[in-house]
């Protein structure tokens, strides 16, 4: 017989696959004349294009995807005109794909209890089969993905894993505790045990920082003899929050991967999002700590071991050093980046024309010319694009022309070029792209036009089609200079502040500092990192597994289904952003309730999110999705959630004093950082 517990997880996931249904339902409605998105043509459903061997042209070779090494879609434009029956089928049927492999992924966990590695590349399995493809290639595609999800966060996840291993043995954690209790002294105790746990698990997985916290809370109750509950929903609030939104912890390093963004923005973001909510979370817990009268249990018949003396624990400097050193360095690293990414090397000027008569001159010709060209190509560009359509059409107007262009007329093509032409993705649409097919493309042209779209940054895609018009009118274009100081330190700065390098320094002083402390021998050393190793790899395998399940997601054309969906709007405008945020948060919230694991939510959340927008121009950087969906992680931790049981257990609660508590408090704790989310992403678009 099934349990509540069970009838509550399934009735969740079948909610989930209603929702895709819902959606589904709303699509074939649609009028059959409906027009469909006025950038379609220029937007295929997976935005790749293959490597060319050097000497080919950039119009031939096979597209092929290096996030999963699967055949790109051919873009929309190289189709003929689509029936409206035909067009309703190409958007229902993604959505048939998702609920299918949603369900899949919730049916095996909740009601067959198989472990989440095994659901989740099951479903990528059913999935890849349901996709577009060749047949032969539908299951070697998902070892594909798995295999370049792993590589993104592997050696991550595992030096985490013994970081905070190393932090826990060392006494470096309970020094951290200790300086903040100082700190803040009794009376601003709650503040302090959330602010260790919020610090704590940033490298410590959140069960361990609440094994390692909950004596402290014992300790206090003691003393102060009040606040037990206080103390421990403080703990919990902290950890839960920076456990969501802070790598290297799996769930957001996954996130970060999955959304295709630079791991530092999840840190800086995260915890800027996160504050406001762990604040909240401590404001709540006195509330319900005045509401509720839970007294401090004993826990089974262990025996609570004697704190060490201050003597016995290292320094807070070398304590904090294993936490600071990864998140002062990518950060760094990210803002570097960032500035860099902002001079937009590559953008044109009027100067970097040679020849302005003899350049108007040859894309005049082009765009007479009988057979696809570039210049052709430049015009379809502008004219294909959403927003401002007065602006483009007098950059058209002024390309197809008789007249010789003036100082400021020149310059109004530039700007035109510049800001519809450069950053877009589909300017040179990958395979059987016939306009570029003649043009030798130069080194930097060759080596991007060979790299996924799909998530690539836009300065990287403004300095591919700048390649690329450099190699089309090779006298007419000066090359561009991508290598200005600003770039050369964001380039040794992603060296150094490369999250596999840091994590690695960070775990040889966590290390250190260990063997140290403790006396270690080599042999006794290397069974602690093989113990933390083995924590880590199951952690690995189901995150890579999310990682293959989101890309055939992608295989099935869901983003293209889900921008039919929002009206062709391409992702602008403030009802769009408002809708894809609440998504996201509706995804994370509804994995969360079904199946219990924040972890496994965050990562197939952002794996169908991913999907959806992957075609759409956001007005918002994409950490603002990874944030809603962790903030649908938090909301509801139940009986299905470990979560809910370490908390309980270790803090000597009943079930239905850890409902009123824990559980009331993680749909606060999820709710507030939902809107924190939401109000930062329209005050602070980061784009």
């Amino acid at each position: 017989m099934l349990t509540m517990r069970t009838w509550i997880s399934l009735l969740s996931g079948i909610g989930l696959c209603l929702l895709v249904v819902g959606l589904a339902g709303r699509l074939h409605s649609q009028e059959p004349d409906r027009p469909s998105n006025p950038d379609a043509q220029a937007v295929p459903a997976t935005v790749e294009s293959s490597g060319n061997d050097s000497g080919s042209d950039v119009g031939g070779g096979n597209d092929d995807d290096e996030d999963s090494g699967s055949e790109s879609v051919e873009p929309a434009a190289a189709d003929p005109p689509v029936q409206p029956a035909k067009e309703k089928d190409s958007v229902v049927w993604p959505l048939v794909c998702l609920g299918v492999g949603i369900a899949t992924v919730l049916g095996l966990i909740i009601a067959l209890k198989v472990n989440a590695f095994i659901a989740l590349v099951t479903a990528a399995m059913v999935v890849s089969l349901m996709a577009p493809g060749d047949v032969a290639d539908k299951i070697g595609r998902v070892a594909s993905a798995f295999g370049g999800a792993a590589g993104n966060i592997g050696i991550v996840i595992a030096m985490a894993a013994v970081i905070g291993k190393c932090m826990l043995d060392s006494g470096a954690a309970d020094r951290i505790v200790r300086a903040f209790l100082k700190l803040m002294g009794e009376k601003g105790a709650p503040m302090a045990l959330m602010g260790s746990g919020f610090v704590l698990a940033v490298p410590v997985f959140f069960d361990t920082v609440f094994y390692l916290l909950v004596p402290l809370a014992r300790s206090l109750h003691r003393r102060t003899k009040r606040n037990y509950l206080l103390y421990l929903m403080a703990i919990g609030a902290g950890g839960a929050i920076t456990h969501t939104l802070v790598p290297p912890t799996p769930g957001p390093l996954m996130m970060a991967s999955n959304l295709g963004f630079d791991v530092g923005w999840m840190i800086l973001v995260g915890i800027l999002v996160g504050i406001p909510p762990a604040v909240i979370g401590v404001l709540w817990a006195r509330m319900m700590d005045r509401r509720m009268d839970v007294p401090m249990r004993p826990i089974g018949n262990e025996v609570e071991p004697d704190p060490l003396n201050d003597d016995e624990l290292p320094s807070l400097f070398m304590s904090l050093l294993p936490v600071l050193l990864p998140v002062v360095l990518i950060a760094t690293n990210t803002v570097l980046n960032t500035l860099a990414d902002n001079e937009h090397a590559a953008l044109l000027s009027t100067g970097d024309v040679k020849d302005w008569p003899a350049f108007t001159a040859t894309l005049r010709q082009e765009m007479r010319a009988d057979q696809s060209a570039p210049a052709q190509r430049i015009v379809a560009t502008l004219a294909g694009g959403v927003g401002q359509p007065d602006q483009r059409q007098a950059v058209i107007d002024l390309l197809e022309g008789e007249a010789e262009l003036t100082a400021a007329e020149q310059q109004q093509v530039i700007d035109g070029l510049n800001e519809f032409v450069l950053p877009s993705k589909t300017f040179h649409r990958g395979s059987g792209e016939d306009a570029f097919k003649g043009v030798l493309p130069n080194p930097t042209a060759q080596s991007l036009l060979g790299k996924s779209r799909l998530r690539m940054k836009q300065s990287v895609v403004e300095r591919m089609n700048r390649a690329l018009l450099e190699s089309t009118y090779p006298n007419l274009i000066e090359p561009h200079v991508w290598d200005t100081p600003a770039r050369k330190r964001a380039d040794w700065s992603s060296l150094i502040g490369n999250a596999n390098l840091v994590l690695l320094l960070s775990t040889v002083i966590a290390l250190w500092l260990v063997v140290q402390q403790r006396g270690l021998s080599r042999v006794e050393a290397a069974n602690l990192v093989e113990a933390a190793l083995m924590s880590g790899g199951v952690i690995i395998l189901i995150t890579a597994g999310g990682g293959a399940f989101g890309a055939m997601l992608e295989k099935a054309q869901i983003g293209t289904a889900i921008q039919t969906l929002l009206g062709g709007s391409g992702g602008g405008g403030e009802s769009s952003q408002l809708a894809l945020l609440f998504l996201a948060f509706v995804f994370g919230s509804m994995l969360k309730i079904a199946q219990g694991s924040g972890t496994v939510a965050m990562i197939v959340g952002t794996s169908m999110i991913a999907a959806i927008v992957g075609p759409l121009e956001l007005t918002f950087h994409p950490v603002y999705l990874a944030c809603a969906v962790g903030a649908g992680s938090l909301v509801c931790s139940w009986m299905n959630d470990s979560g809910f049981w370490i908390f309980a257990k270790m803090g000597g609660l009943t079930e239905v004093e850890a409902l009123k508590s824990w559980t009331v408090m993680l749909v606060v704790l999820g709710l507030v950082t939902f809107v924190t989310t939401v109000l930062l992403s329209f005050a602070l678009p980061l784009v």
